[in-house]
């Protein structure tokens, strides 16, 4: 199908097709294939559905396997999440309504998928007994407010107490039923992280970085040169490889005996590239300083004071977590979540008394 925009296009090669079909000798013919690919695909019409339900429960807006999953992709991914969850279980303040088990698997959930679901189980009077954790990956909001199923698969359906749950979510922009991680504009950069690694792995399995083609094309050898240059070649393998070899080829030529790497035309990947560029962009997802992280500085400087960096990411990314998860001392009408001040924080208070 042609449309308006490929006419002229069509055109230019008929004209270059025509003339070299009427000169002499053939000329230089261009032409061009395959469809207009438009900027804005049609996957924008599912921003419309929002949450699919099948009459009792929302289904979530995105793969909750597929996060699961994403959190392996990358040890830059995977390791911000970790120092974000280790950092908010170390400062928890244990309670006997919520223990740190529970706590830490809230966290971890709400880090991953963008939701974390609190379940209340009360005793026989009616009053709280503890506070546990229903997993976001199993989780489903209910279309009737108030109500969530844990769905592992179809078979196994469990519906909650109206009320007995509560959400804590990440805000989106798009639809008002689950929270989505703040990390999914990171996702593609972390992919090509991860298949840049399994390539070169891959690269080196096979066995190709080690591979080289031994040309010689010298006539003045003879036959007897040759057959002691593959007997030497071949008792250089096993035990003792990766020795050095001595040819002397008297009334030789300059290229009569040349050895080609095999590798050098599939190593030129950028490997280092993609790994630091992706690297750089799941660490701005994340907002983790890279000292924190374990890295290890490229540059001389390194990257700076350790203590003060843990101090920023303390201040503007682990103190606002913390106040996400208060949301369930406003429920239960308790205060069962509460946490230790870090150091920053018991200098500050020093510092105000005084």
């Amino acid at each position: 199908m042609t449309d308006a925009a490929t006419a002229p296009e069509a055109a230019a090669t008929t004209e270059l097709t025509t003339a070299s079909a009427g000169a002499a000798a053939p000329g230089v013919q261009a032409f061009t294939f395959g469809d207009a690919e438009p900027v804005n695909s049609r996957r924008e019409m599912l921003d419309f559905i929002e949450c699919w339900h099948n009459g009792r429960w929302y289904e979530p807006p995105v793969s909750v396997k597929g996060l699961a999953r994403a959190k392996s992709v990358g040890p830059h991914h995977e390791s911000a999440i970790n120092i974000k969850r280790n950092l908010l279980v170390s400062s928890f303040i244990p309670h006997r309504l919520l223990s740190r088990e529970q706590f830490e698997g809230l966290v971890l959930d709400y880090l991953v998928f963008g939701n974390s679901y609190v379940e209340r189980r009360d005793n026989v009077a009616g009053g709280a007994l503890r506070l546990e954790r229903s997993m976001a990956i199993v989780t489903r909001r209910g279309i009737v407010p108030g109500t969530f199923f844990s769905v592992a698969d179809y078979r196994n359906e469990y519906a909650f107490q109206p009320g007995s749950v509560l959400q804590i979510k990440q805000a989106d922009v798009t639809q008002e039923i689950y929270g989505l991680p703040e990390y999914l504009g990171a996702l593609q950069s972390a992919w090509l992280n991860e298949a840049a690694t399994l390539f070169r792995r891959r690269y080196y399995l096979n066995g190709s970085h080690a591979g080289f083609v031994f040309y010689m094309t010298d006539a003045a050898q003879q036959q007897s040169d040759v057959d002691d240059l593959r007997q030497a070649m071949k008792d250089s393998k096993g035990p003792g490889n990766f020795r050095n070899m001595f040819i002397y080829a008297p009334n030789g030529k300059k290229d009569g005996i040349q050895i080609i790497p095999i590798s050098e035309v599939a190593a030129k990947d950028e490997f280092l590239g993609i790994k630091n560029t992706t690297r750089d962009d799941v660490l701005a997802a994340h907002r983790v300083p890279p000292q924190l992280l374990g890295m290890v500085p490229a540059n001389a400087g390194g990257f700076g004071d350790v203590g003060k960096a843990t101090e920023v990411f303390e201040r503007n990314e682990i103190v606002p977590l913390q106040t996400r998860f208060l949301a369930i001392n406003d429920w239960i009408a308790e205060e069962v979540v509460s946490f230790r001040p870090f150091d920053w924080q018991i200098a500050s208070a020093k510092a105000a008394a005084a």
